[in-house]
């Protein structure tokens, strides 16, 4: 064997959490054997990376560049008392990358991290990569030979030259977490190359080294023993009875003759003092680089290191207790009965078997004898059926029909925490009668029921009901037992499930099946106030301000001011405006929510609205007017009685208003249906209309004479509105015309012909016009000129 080569070993890397305590909390579930045959993994063992089962093999890595797997067992064990572990594993079908690593980390880590890979083997850090979370120890099995180099950022190796590699070496890493850590701490190299050759220090002796790839491109998987190239590794790491930390183990089982495997030892009790965790974990690791290699793994083993420090524990004879037949019976196998040597631990599980000469079949091999094997928590014979609890010491026994008065004997065995198992005691079971079946009825009708409701406060007696005699009775709310309920009755007050188990003399139990409790919530009551009756003295349906209102299952009640509750039907005629207080409850039940007010108001006076209406601005009515032209402003006014809060105004044309008094220009001719609606304080409405009609769209007043020189009147000109047009002739008496003009913007005639005053007398005037809306009309008459 060769040399333990340590690099410059200063201070431990990292502080974790404390050494060994005396006192420290059991692993569930070692030993932990995993063979990956079956392609199926148990629930513990956790994959990532590229890792996956590959015919009957955990494959890591492909022989491909880059590549990176891993797997860890999630379960803790207390670092005092060491750990081992064992697999074969296959490096071949490549160029020679990277290798393997088997770590430790911190149990309580709450996040699993791996390192970098490459050359760092998924524990240490890689350049920017972080190493493997709350790490503590990492072995390299190296064929590249990185992993023993400050290459890519790691803290020390065999060489401080970051250009050395050294193949085919097993090399330790210390603690570390992040970037901080993972201090180099030393190894073997198992072959000579030319990196590392005869001669080195760091080499095993001639007769011990081998490569640990078994062989290069092309090669196949190598799981026979006797043939060139099998792998397997056995690693120890014990408690150091003399100091702080471990003695670790590291040996190969190897072939490199055919038919000649053998056995070399790597690190012997090498110290690796450094405090551990209070719980460690164990995992495994493969990558590639820029050269590649198939990394794969089978038959891992995982188990407690110091085995000789764990005591097997002791069971107890079980021929003391009584079954009932076809009924499930339920045992407990106490950790005050039995004898637990093994620091905290606890009965992890029982298995069962038919003899002892089973028990004793199971004892040589350990991944059988330290395992709770799921084939064993159940036993079938012919008079019933055995079943042990997942975890624990408890178990049921369900006895077939037509084995009354007979006693059933079976063995079992105990296993602890650290995976030691006891030797094997009997249990001996005599098969009584059972009573007939039981159950819960309410007391009041006698009739069987899954779920009653009741209110608040009240109870209902449940009564437990069968056709045998009991002696014994036992009520149990959501599984718990209530203490002092031993009566066939029971008063339940508490939501929840209530189960009776009913015994007869024979101490047989017989359960019932579970009934609910409830109580339930009031339904939602929301009301719409106030409640308003528009007619005067009207009544109010309440029932229409209940929102959600719905008494095919429900009830409502009001308590009206005679002190008599009204309910459901007779909310709809409320005749009595003031405030009430309205009730719901469920059908089903008699109790009452909470009252929630709603004020009635009922109303009593009229609004009466009208309204008149005038030309806007000239208090002119519109009679005095001689009627509505089509441009005229009209201004509505409105008049009612009552407190009016809002004025709604539809003046038949398409147009409306909310003002209390409007202005509105309806620009053509008809008769409109003008309606207002007025609403008061209540939110209550009342309609009037009229008919407006809108019937001029012109006027044209022609004055009967004039006279030239007055400061009025001194021009003779018709007067419009509403024409878009005038022609303007005037003649004398004899037919001949002397003025002419249009526009409707014309000073009409000043009373002048050619320059020169025309003579007082009668003068004959003949217009045309055209109106807004397009109608063309003509006018005649006479005139006096007056001077």
């Amino acid at each position: 064997m060769g040399r333990f080569i340590p690099f410059f070993i200063l201070v431990i890397i990292i502080s974790l959490t404390g050494g060994f305590s005396s006192k420290v909390q059991a692993q569930i579930g070692f030993p932990y054997c995993e063979d990956f045959g079956s392609g199926t993994i148990q629930s513990s063992t956790i994959l990532g990376g590229s890792a996956r089962i590959v015919d009957g093999v955990l494959r890591l890595t492909d022989a491909q560049q880059f590549q990176s797997g891993f797997v860890y067992i999630d379960i803790p064990f207390p670092s005092a008392f060491g750990i081992k572990t064992s697999f074969e594993f296959f490096m071949y079908g490549g160029d020679g990358a990277d290798g393997f690593s088997v770590f430790l980390f911190d149990g309580d880590t709450p996040v699993f991290s791996p390192g970098g890979f490459g050359g760092s083997l998924g524990y240490a850090p890689r350049n920017d990569e972080p190493g493997l979370s709350r790490a503590y120890l990492g072995i390299g099995i190296d064929a590249f030979g990185n992993f023993a180099s400050v290459t890519e950022g790691k803290v020390g190796g065999f060489s401080s030259n970051p250009d050395d590699r050294f193949p085919n070496s097993v090399y330790l890493r210390g603690a570390g977490n992040q970037f901080s850590g993972y201090q180099g701490i030393g190894g073997v190299v198992t072959q000579v190359s030319p990196q590392v050759p005869n001669g080195s220090p760091l080499l095993l002796n001639p007769a011990n080294r081998f490569n640990l790839s078994s062989g290069g491109p092309g090669t196949q998987r190598v799981t026979n023993l006797n043939q060139v190239g099998y792998r397997k590794v056995f690693i120890d790491l014990s408690p150091n009875e003399s100091g702080e930390g471990y003695l670790l183990n590291v040996e190969f089982l190897v072939t490199t003759a055919a038919g000649q495997s053998r056995t070399v030892p790597v690190l012997v009790n090498q110290p690796y003092n450094f405090s551990a965790p209070r719980n460690l974990k164990i995992g495994f690791a493969a990558s590639t680089g820029g050269s590649t290699n198939i990394h794969e793994i089978r038959d891992l083993q995982v188990e407690v290191s110091d085995q000789d420090g764990l005591e097997n524990p002791i069971g107890i004879d079980i021929d003391d207790q009584a079954s009932c037949e076809g009924r499930e019976n339920t045992y407990a196998i106490s950790e005050s009965e039995v004898e637990l040597p093994n620091d905290d631990s606890n009965i992890r599980c029982v298995q069962f078997y038919r003899t002892l000469d089973e028990i004793r079949a199971e004892e040589e091999d350990v991944c059988s004898q330290g395992r709770c094997r799921p084939e064993n928590r159940v036993l079938t014979i012919p008079q019933g059926t055995f079943t042990a609890d997942e975890i624990g010491g408890g178990f049921t026994f369900f006895p077939n029909p037509g084995f009354v008065d007979e006693t059933v004997e079976i063995f079992y065995t105990i296993t602890d925490s650290y995976g030691k198992t006891s030797a094997g005691n009997s249990i001996r079971l005599l098969i009584q009668e059972s009573p007939a079946p039981i159950q819960i009825v309410q007391e009041s009708t006698g009739l069987p029921f899954e779920q009653a409701r009741i209110c608040e406060g009240e109870s209902l007696v449940l009564l437990a009901q069968g056709e045998d005699t009991y002696v014994q009775f036992e009520w149990y709310l959501n599984d718990v037992l209530i203490e002092g309920a031993d009566e066939a009755t029971f008063p339940a007050r508490e939501v929840g499930f209530y189960k009776v188990i009913a015994f007869n003399d024979k101490n047989c139990p017989t359960k019932s099946a579970a009934i609910e409790i409830v109580i339930p919530d009031f339904p939602s009551l929301i009301v719409n106030s106030p409640a308003v009756a528009c007619e005067i003295g009207g009544t109010v349906d309440l029932r229409e301000f209940i929102v959600g209102y719905d008494d095919t299952l429900f009830d409502y009640r009001v308590l009206d001011f005679a002190g008599e509750f009204l309910v459901n039907e007779a909310l709809g005629a409320i005749t009595i405006a003031g405030i009430y207080e309205v009730q719901v409850k469920n059908k089903d039940l008699e109790c009452w929510s909470q009252p929630v007010e709603i004020e009635v108001l009922i109303r009593s006076e009229e609004l009466n609205p009208t309204f008149t209406f005038e030309i806007d601005g000239t208090g002119v009515s519109i009679e005095d007017a001689g009627g509505i032209f089509i441009d005229d402003p009209i201004r509505f006014i409105a008049s009612s009685s009552g407190d009016i809060v809002r004025w709604l105004w539809d003046f038949g044309d398409g147009n409306t208003s909310e003002t209390p008094s409007p202005v509105h220009i309806f620009g053509q001719r008809g008769e409109f249906l003008v309606t207002l609606t007025v609403e008061d304080e209540l939110g209550c409405q009342e309609v009037f209309t009229k008919v407006v009609p809108v019937t001029q769209s012109y006027r044209v007043m022609i004055p009967t004479g004039f006279t030239p020189g007055l400061a009025q009147n001194n021009v003779f000109a018709p007067k419009t509105k509403g024409i878009v047009s005038v022609e303007l002739s005037v003649f004398n008496l004899w037919g001949n015309l002397i003025y002419q003009g249009s526009g409707v913007d014309t000073v009409g005639w000043d009373g002048t012909v050619n320059g020169e005053e025309a003579p007082s007398g009668t003068y004959v005037y003949s217009a045309q016009f055209r109106s807004a809306d397009g109608e063309v009309f003509e006018e005649t008459g006479k005139f006096k000129l007056i001077r």
